[in-house]
């Protein structure tokens, strides 16, 4: 799993994390990674969202944009089942490999922006930025609680169990799990929100409660409203003090008639609206630090059609949690121009 060329470099950049500005610098970092789950093709996803129009897009917002390129992941020969958890010390190393990548680009100053791949990515990326920032709070947006552990995950994939390995508040009901031995839990429940869920399993159901995580399934959206869930999801991150938001934006959150290239897919999910609302609104803090957007999959999407519709909605979901707005962009106009002498005079 080695790391070269500019992707090196920002690792070994020793400027510090959480109190710079990052607001026109962005990190981007591919993982193409699929071991989390079982189904092929999401190792795609970087590629696909990139060439969707990422970077174009996010320099017009007038960012400075810093590719760094994907992250090269080695696949062990030799990854036996943990319990009926598949390739384990394979979601380990490459989750480890993540966490550094993403330490380095929070400690050199930029919003990073990361590419997967499938959810379990989110182990080490939270945990990178939480090696930046260890105050950081976690707005997880997802049909899927992702919060089983092995002892309560009906299919044992790794991408249905990312939260747990984060959790202090399960430290207790985790396993040793191969591979992660170079991380503990750090995240306190109260530090963590869900929006959409819509499918949760009965161990999640128990954990969520017993833990007394704030929630809003896709009910609760459908009941409060939008902009109701937002002001209570941010309240209860951010009003005992202001700090890094961490963002893991599953596309399947949105409804498969919107975000069809996914695995996982589930009727119900967010429209276009709820979504990109979700993103101006943390946009509007000012306290996104790190994103993810993670389970595009461009096997998955019956037609062309179907696949590019998935990626767009990738990039509209990024560009506007980085300040895109429906009103339109107005960087390229900070004042009403006026007619100079020599334009009045042609005339």
């Amino acid at each position: 799993m080695a790391l070269r060329g500019p992707l090196s470099r920002l690792l070994r950049s020793t400027l510090s994390s959480c109190q710079q500005n990052r607001s026109q610098s962005v990190a981007i970092l591919g993982a193409p990674f699929s071991k989390g789950q079982k189904r092929r093709g999401v190792e795609h996803g970087p590629k696909a969202i990139r060439d969707a129009g990422l970077v174009e897009r996010l320099s017009n917002l007038d960012y400075a944009v810093h590719d760094f390129g994907d992250l090269t992941f080695k696949h062990l020969e030799k990854d036996e089942h943990f319990m009926h958890v598949p390739f384990p010390r394979t979601v380990g190393r490459a989750n480890q490999l993540l966490s550094g990548a993403v330490s380095g680009a929070v400690g050199a100053g930029h919003t990073c922006i990361m590419l997967g791949g499938d959810h379990s990515l989110a182990i080490g990326s939270v945990e990178g930025h939480a090696q930046q920032c260890p105050d950081l709070c976690l707005i997880w947006v997802d049909a899927h609680a992702d919060i089983n552990t092995p002892l309560t995950s009906p299919s044992g994939n790794l991408h249905g169990q990312s939260v747990a390995f984060l959790l202090k508040d399960l430290q207790n009901k985790m396993p040793e799990v191969p591979g992660f031995s170079w991380m503990k839990p750090f995240l306190s429940a109260r530090d963590l929100v869900y929006i959409g869920l819509r499918d949760v399993d009965p161990g999640e159901h128990i954990i969520l409660k017993t833990l007394g995580i704030q929630y809003f399934s896709m009910r609760d959206i459908d009941r409060m409203g939008i902009q109701r869930v937002m002001e209570v999801t941010l309240d209860h991150l951010l009003a005992r003090k202001q700090r890094p938001i961490h963002l893991s934006f599953d596309i399947d959150a949105f409804d498969p008639s919107l975000a069809p290239a996914t695995g996982t897919p589930v009727n119900g999910g967010l429209t276009y609206r709820e979504g990109i609302y979700i993103t101006e609104e943390i946009h509007n803090t000012g306290l996104l630090s790190v994103m993810d957007v993670v389970e595009v999959n461009p096997t998955l999407g019956a037609t062309p059609e179907a696949v590019e519709a998935t990626t767009s909605l990738a990039v509209d979901v990024i560009a506007s949690a980085l300040g895109q707005t429906r009103e339109g962009a107005h960087i390229a106009f900070p004042k009403i121009p006026e007619p100079k002498e020599d334009t009045e005079l042609r005339l």
